[in-house]
Formats: C-alpha cells, sequence, structure tokens
C-alpha cells in the first residue's frame, strides 16, 4: 500500500494529515498527487467522497509560501456548502504550516470577506460569483495566483457558471498551473481543459467503488406509527460515531427532530425552510464532530461530505434508486467502511426490490450486531451520478429544466409525483432530480422528453405553474 510519504509530500503536510487522522492515500490521491507535485497541470475525474479535495489541496499546500501575503492559490466552487467544506479541509490540511485561508460566497456580508482578504489570504476558496464580484471590487487580486483549481466543473456547467470561470481565469497568470475536477466529462467541460491546461495528466477513479461496495446494508420493515420507536432502537443498537437520518419533507424532518431532542438525544435538523445562517451552523458543527446525529432532507444535505459519517439512516424511503445511491454514499467515505438502514414500510416491498436491482445488492435484514458483506444480485449495469436511463433503466436519457427550485420549497418528491401524474411514466424512469435555488434538473427517457415536457408544463406544484424545456435548448 502507498503511503503519503511516498507520494512527495512535506513533514509539516504530512504532520497535519496525521493530526486529521488520514492513515493511506485514496485511490485518486495516489494517482493526482504526484502530477501535481512535479507541477504538472492535471484533469480528474471523480465524485464527491473520493478525496478530491486533498488531492488537489496538499499540493498547492505545500507551494505556498505563507510568508507572502498575496493570494497564491485559487479554489472555484459551484456551491457555498462545498465551499465551506473545502475551506475547513484546507485550513485543517495547512494549520501546522501557518497557511490562511479564506473562503468568499454569495449570502454573506461582502465587506467581512472584504477584510478577510485584506488582513491575508494565501489561499482564496470561493463561488463563483461571488469570486468575479470581488475583483470588480478590486477587493481580490490574481496576480501571483500560481495554482487553480476547478471543483465539480460539470456542475458550474449545470448553474451557467462556465462563462464567468472563464473571465476569471483569464485574470490568473498564464504561468499557474491549473487542476480541474469533474464527475463527468460533457463536450462544453472537455473543451474548457483544452484551452485553459497545459499538457494535462488525466487520472480518473472508477465511480462503482466510491460508495455502494464500502457500505454493509440493510432494511428494517415498519409500520408507519412504529417508525420513531424503531428508530431509537437502531440508533442505541448501533451507537454511530455520527449518521445522517434521512427524511422526504421538511414538515417531517421537524417533527423527527422534536421527538429525538425531546428523548434526549444531541441532534439537529438540517431543511431548506432554514435561513441560510442556521444551515451553516448546523454543518459547520456536524463537520467538526460536535454533533452526532442529523435530520435531513435530501436538498438541504447536498454538499455534505464528511469522513466521520458512521450510519445512513433512510428514515423514508428514498424517492428514487438513484437518491438511495446518493444518500448512502454520504458513509463509507474514503476507505472507511459505514453501514445503512433502509425503514420501509410493508406496502414498499417493490421501491425496496427496485433499489436492490440499481445499486446492484441485496438488503439483509436489519437485527442487532448484524454484520454483512454486500451480496450481489442479477449483476445489472452500476449506474452512479449521471446515468442514462430509459423506462426500463436503460437507454438514453434527456436532461430538462424546471422553472422553479429550493425558493419556491420544491422537493425531488413534488416534481416526480408532478411528472408521473401528468406524464403517466414510472417514477423509476424520472432521474438525477437535482433542486437549485430558482430551478431544477429533472432527468426522462429521451424517447419520452417531449411529450413530458409537453403534458407537465402548465401544471402547478406547490402553488406554482412550472414550465419545462430540453437543458440543451
Amino acid at each position: 500500500m502507498t503511503t503519503f510519504t511516498e507520494l512527495g509530500l512535506a513533514p509539516d503536510i504530512l504532520d497535519a494529515l496525521q493530526d486529521v487522522g488520514y492513515e493511506a492515500p485514496s485511490p485518486i490521491q495516489e494517482q493526482a498527487i504526484p502530477p501535481l507535485l512535479e507541477g504538472s497541470d492535471v484533469i480528474g475525474q471523480a465524485q464527491t467522497g473520493s478525496g478530491k479535495t486533498a488531492a488537489f489541496g496538499l499540493p498547492m499546500l505545500q507551494y505556498v509560501d505563507p510568508t507572502e501575503r498575496e493570494v497564491q492559490g485559487l479554489v472555484l466552487t459551484p456551491t457555498r456548502e462545498l465551499c465551506i467544506q473545502v475551506t475547513q479541509a484546507l485550513r485543517a490540511y495547512g494549520q501546522r504550516k501557518g497557511v490562511d485561508v479564506v473562503a468568499v460566497f454569495g449570502g454573506a456580508p461582502i465587506r467581512t470577506q472584504q477584510a478577510q482578504l485584506r488582513a491575508g489570504g494565501h489561499v482564496v476558496v470561493g463561488t463563483v460569483g461571488r469570486v468575479k464580484d470581488l475583483i470588480s471590487r478590486h477587493s481580490l487580486m490574481l496576480h501571483s495566483t500560481r495554482f487553480v483549481v476547478l471543483d465539480e466543473a460539470d456542475e458550474m456547467l449545470d448553474l451557467g457558471f462556465l462563462e464567468d470561470v472563464e473571465k476569471i481565469l483569464a485574470l490568473t497568470p498564464s504561468s499557474r498551473q491549473t487542476a480541474l475536477f469533474s464527475a463527468t466529462m460533457p463536450p462544453e467541460i472537455r473543451r474548457l481543459a483544452d484551452q485553459y491546461l497545459y499538457h494535462p495528466v488525466t487520472v480518473k477513479v472508477q465511480t462503482a467503488t466510491l460508495t455502494v461496495d464500502t457500505v454493509e446494508q440493510f432494511a428494517l420493515e415498519v409500520p408507519a406509527r412504529e417508525k420513531p420507536d424503531a428508530l431509537a432502537r437502531v440508533l442505541e443498537a448501533e451507537r454511530p460515531d455520527q449518521a445522517i437520518v434521512f427524511v422526504r419533507t421538511k414538515i417531517r424532518c421537524d417533527q423527527l427532530y422534536r421527538t429525538l431532542r425531546d428523548r434526549g438525544m444531541n441532534v439537529k435538523a438540517l431543511h431548506g425552510d432554514m435561513s441560510q445562517g442556521s444551515r451553516d451552523g448546523v454543518m459547520i458543527s456536524f463537520k467538526d464532530g460536535r454533533l452526532p446525529l442529523l435530520v435531513a432532507t435530501d436538498v438541504a444535505a447536498r454538499g455534505l461530505d464528511i469522513a466521520g459519517v458512521s450510519h445512513i439512516v433512510n428514515f423514508d424511503v428514498p424517492t428514487s434508486p438513484d437518491v438511495y445511491v446518493h444518500r448512502i454514499g454520504r458513509t463509507g467515505r474514503v476507505g472507511r467502511s459505514g453501514r445503512a438502514i433502509t425503514f420501509y414500510e410493508p406496502r414498499q416491498q417493490r421501491e425496496i426490490a427496485a433499489i436492490e436491482k440499481h445499486a446492484g445488492v441485496k438488503l439483509s435484514p436489519w437485527v442487532k450486531d448484524a454484520r454483512v458483506a454486500p451480496m450481489p444480485v442479477t449483476a445489472p449495469p452500476r449506474r452512479h451520478s449521471k446515468p442514462h436511463v430509459s423506462a426500463n433503466g436503460d437507454g438514453p436519457g434527456r436532461k430538462l429544466i424546471v422553472s422553479g427550485g429550493r425558493a419556491a420549497g420544491f422537493e425531488p418528491s413534488d416534481l416526480i409525483h408532478a411528472i408521473t401524474a401528468a406524464a403517466g411514466l414510472d417514477g423509476e424512469a424520472v432521474r438525477n432530480v437535482r433542486i437549485l435555488e430558482q430551478f431544477s434538473f429533472v432527468e426522462v427517457p429521451e424517447q419520452d422528453a417531449e411529450r413530458v415536457v409537453e403534458c407537465v408544463s402548465g401544471t402547478e406544484v406547490r402553488g406554482h405553474e412550472i414550465r419545462l424545456e430540453p437543458a440543451n435548448a
């Protein structure tokens, strides 16, 4: 097994890794760190949870000079949640060396961030819009930036940020070292890499080994009214280091949070109706390990990438098999093992069967102290972050944009229900539902896309009339 020492990292970086408990590099770290230390540009194809923050962060921090007050490294992220997460990781890695990492993102006072930049900031981690804003105000100068990272570039493409990314890159020195990380490589991202990276080394991690294969997966049949008691029983038996309990709705999230709190548990809720400040506070306390138990909706938990999560409990069956794989991917991170327990009601056996087929494993019945290796079922093709599907789970898919998102209170289940009700699709054919602030994405079978746009446009979701159109229109 390769060690971090063998990758060529400096003693102060190695000491910091020991402080945070990292023992051995993940595959993406093993492949990406050496060429980055050598000064090469790198394209990394890897999902969240593969350890990519350390893969690009450790080489960057190794070459930062803490005695220079200028911005030497810039990391662009698509969302504020990812910005906070990357910042916390880089601060931990660079603490012994004295590297100052500043986070800049929308929704927070810009004057505070301007003051932090004036006070120092060897590395800036920021969302695209806020970085561009700070540059226009002459608060962020990039003329000495030697290292630039584009993190989750395909998410930036989906959010329409690519033009702004190019404007920011144009303001950095041509001699910079650039790293681009993306779960997928659509043509637009490939073009960006061709234009702004110089003879890049490409590293790729197979996504199939990132989540499912490192997680013990169980199912527990529970009548609806008995689920809170069953959850308390499971948590007492499992004694998780940290656990996320997923529910479908914001109302259910608050209800379950209060129930667990009243039972004396150290727990917080995380959902889209909370203020951004409250959400940030909960995420930071969970990330720091001070909060052992989190009740969350799928939308609010996006961007949570926490190595210490030992357990995922699906209090409500996920809205689709894709959501299941995404949820359980929050545990079993970077070589660690995890456990996922899914509650289901007697009427939901078909949904469990669909999850098993999609994830390629058989969920074992949960009992106290149960241990299990993942049991393969009749090996369907593995489908992970952005699969192409049809009504029966195979074939090409088409991504659609939906007018309306988090600001309108939309949940993934709302859009799935609207599409299945209006267009007559099977629920399993509606995949990759992503709720953003003002709009949303869904993927449907390509042969049904035009009919879905026609049938669903004009229908109401939570009192809002929605419109659909192909994402590439």
